[in-house]
């Protein structure tokens, strides 16, 4: 028979203990479920989205426990500035959602983080069920920087019934047909004009504009183009329906209440975005619903197209959070998500499959939009491009004054435009050496 020592015994005593500990902390360890670590994602949105991401976040969360999403919303007037001083001062926020044609801006600032990467794993995010050209306001320079997250355009919003006591039983299909429309329904005499045209607003010009085969820009984007024979086709065709008095040449802000003046016959055409839709249904009453619809604008020689607008969610480059960044696109990609974005803010879904359920599959006055997002073109993809756009509009309106020929306004759009790009084409030209 073997007899122990005291030490050894004592030895032999810790050991059990030791092992005893170790089993009861294994016991805890199995029975009590540890929460997942948290990570706390920033999201900056513009305006009233965030009121929709408000409603929309509950149901993110709780299928991500272990993501919480701080969301600030900043006012329109404010946000661009305050993008820029969040780069600058290194505080940027995981992701934000960033109108797409302030994408290259960002972009050429090294803010951004490329996305193609994710794209091309995700089981989610596909890109041919977006509309093309919009998809495309996100790629710049052949690289992807953001998922589209709505959609916006430019169309006809028109009275129907004034169209009808005309004599027209549909929409006009080109320039030609719409002038017909336009001179009929136009009786300055008595304050009635075929279309409402801001002279301060120069998303319509554009739109127009952009319809035209010769690009905006020319030369890798050096120089403006509105010297081309296109864009004068399409300045003339502008500045003629203030000529011919179908246009009043007035401001958004002495045009007054338009859904009103539009209600009252003063304007049978208003070239409009989407948000436009949810406005006429509320102001109108009742008993002139029927009255009026949306059609895609007509072009120069048949259907037109129109402008790619919208906005996009992008990842900041700086962001410590960015494959929870990537769950929330995601998440906000969805069909069934964007078509409750759509219900509770009007805002479009940039994906076609988002249009096949829901409100928007059986709404007559959306329909037009869906089919003037198969033929939307993308703004020139400059930093510079909204600062030009403005210029633009600047000199047409001085154009529709009568203070300049079309052939003069074209030329001072391309030495303000060219005097714009100066910089640009000095870092085109500059290219900075990779580290």
């Amino acid at each position: 028979m073997l007899h122990r020592s005291h030490h050894g015994v004592a030895s032999a005593m810790r050991d059990v203990w030791v092992g005893l500990a170790a089993c009861v902390l294994l016991c805890l360890s199995g029975c009590t479920q540890q929460p997942p670590q948290s990570r706390t994602l920033t999201f900056w949105t513009i305006g009233r989205e965030g009121e929709a991401m408000v409603q929309l976040l509950p149901d993110f969360e709780r299928a991500h426990p272990d993501i919480h999403v701080k969301l600030q919303q900043l006012p329109l007037t404010a946000a661009h500035q305050k993008m820029l001083t969040a780069f600058a001062g290194g505080s940027t926020p995981d992701l934000a959602q960033l109108g797409n044609t302030w994408l290259p801006e960002f972009v050429a600032l090294g803010a951004l983080e490329p996305l193609q990467a994710r794209v091309d794993r995700s089981a989610g995010v596909k890109p041919d069920d977006y509309f093309a050209s919009i998809w495309a306001t996100n790629v710049i320079d052949g690289t992807l920087y953001g998922v589209p997250w709505y959609v916006d355009t430019r169309l006809l919003f028109y009275r129907k019934d004034l169209l009808r006591q005309a004599g027209f039983e549909a929409p006009p299909r080109d320039w030609a047909e719409w002038r017909r429309m336009l001179a009929a329904l136009s009786h300055p005499e008595r304050k009635a004009y075929g279309i409402l045209l801001p002279v301060n607003e120069y998303e319509p010009l554009m739109a127009l504009a952009l319809q035209q085969d010769e690009p905006l820009l020319r030369d890798n984007y050096r120089y403006g183009n509105f010297e081309s024979a296109g864009f004068k086709r399409t300045l003339a065709f502008y500045v003629d329906l203030f000529k011919r008095h179908q246009a009043p040449a007035i401001t958004n802000a002495e045009a007054g209440n338009p859904w009103t003046e539009f209600g009252r016959g003063v304007y049978a055409f208003y070239l409009s975005g989407p948000w436009n839709i949810g406005e006429f249904r509320k102001r109108l009453p009742a008993a002139q619903q029927g009255d009026w619809s949306t059609a895609p604008l007509p072009g120069p020689n048949g259907a037109g197209a129109s402008v790619a607008g919208g906005s996009s969610l992008v990842i900041f480059r700086q962001s410590t959070n960015q494959d929870a960044a990537w769950i929330l696109i995601e998440y906000l990609s969805q069909a069934k998500v964007q078509q409750r974005f759509y219900e509770l803010l009007g805002d479009m879904p940039p994906r076609r499959s988002s249009w096949e359920g829901g409100m928007l599959h059986e709404d007559p006055q959306a329909q037009a939009f869906r089919e003037q997002l198969e033929r939307v073109k993308p703004t020139p993809p400059v930093p510079e491009w909204e600062r030009i756009a403005n210029e633009m509009q600047l000199v047409a309106a001085r154009a529709v004054a009568g203070e300049l020929t079309v052939d003069q306004a074209a030329a001072e759009m391309d030495r303000r435009t060219d005097a714009i790009l100066e910089k640009h084409r000095w870092i085109l030209d500059h290219p900075r050496k990779q580290p």
